[in-house]
């Protein structure tokens, strides 16, 4: 390169630029080390199981020294004992079976309910005017305080048990299913008329798509919601059920056997919702998860 007094010299190499290199990465790497000093750390399957197992830990040691007494609660190798001795003999099996007739039955119903009223209140002017009010109303109201005017109604058989979860199922089906349609994005909407789609063809290219978040979120909570609710239903002239088991080990204080009747509703809930989840990942695979 030519300076201005004439002479010639060879340019520089570019350290600065290394220079900068070196910083930035440095720098990158500082800010990382404080970002995993301050943002929680993710845990395993491992690391959400220790709090259940120190519980358990707990409750059998306390159980072990006689702290705990077996009339007020039995320990946890007291409940798996008679849990298995159950299985063996049938009892369980009979009585799982009962309830899970009652709360799937009550389940389906719901969702298909809730569906329906969900796309005709989100897709019509008409619906929304006419459901959307009476389905705020039924929501502000528990649904098991409609327990006494439903056995008016329906009596106190196995009707009263699957119109109630049905009603307390169809609420978050609605809820969540309602507003994933409300929140379709416009655009979506104009492109349809552009491209003039039927309405049954923006049904089912835009608006089903479009719900399916909200649907699964609504789904989630029903599965749980159904197994809530059939715990007080089959409290009431039951002589099956997980529900009765409990009922009657209260009235004899078999603690172990409420104790098998909490873990296989506890499991039944986690094993619903992790099936939904499933569907739900396999379903919405296009979206990108954060974190994943």
């Amino acid at each position: 390169m030519v300076t201005f007094d004439g002479s010639t010299h060879q340019p520089a190499k570019a350290w600065p630029v290394v220079g900068c290199d070196i910083v930035r990465i440095s720098s990158s790497s500082a800010t990382k080390r404080r970002r995993s000093k301050l943002t929680p750390g993710r845990l395993g399957t491992g690391g959400a199981l220790f709090g259940p197992i120190c519980l358990l830990i707990i409750w059998e040691l306390a159980s072990q020294t006689g702290l705990l007494s077996p009339r007020l609660l039995a320990a946890p190798s007291t409940a798996l004992v008679t849990g298995w001795d159950m299985i063996l003999d049938g009892t369980l099996g009979k009585h799982f079976l009962a309830s899970a007739i009652r709360a799937y039955s009550g389940l389906a119903l719901g969702l298909v309910l809730g569906l329906l009223l969900a796309l005709i209140s989100g897709l019509t002017r008409i619906g929304e005017a006419s459901i959307d009010g009476i389905v705020q109303i039924k929501r502000a109201i528990p649904t098991l305080a409609l327990i006494p005017l439903a056995i008016l109604w329906l009596g106190i058989g196995e009707a009263l048990k699957i119109v109630i979860i049905t009603l307390s199922v169809m609420i978050p089906i609605y809820i969540n299913t309602h507003a994933s349609l409300k929140g379709i994005d416009m655009r979506f909407v104009e492109l349809a008329r552009t491209v003039k789609l039927s309405r049954k063809d923006f049904i089912r290219r835009v608006a089903l798509p479009g719900a399916m978040p909200g649907f699964f979120t609504g789904l989630r909570l029903a599965v749980t919601t159904c197994w809530t609710a059939l715990v007080v239903l089959e409290q009431i002239n039951t002589t099956q059920g997980i529900g009765y088991l409990m009922n009657r080990a209260r009235d004899y204080g078999q603690t172990d056997i409420i104790v098998v009747g909490l873990v296989v509703y506890a499991a039944l809930g986690l094993a619903s919702d992790g099936v939904v989840r499933l569907v739900e990942r396999r379903a919405l695979s296009y979206r990108r998860v954060i974190g994943s």
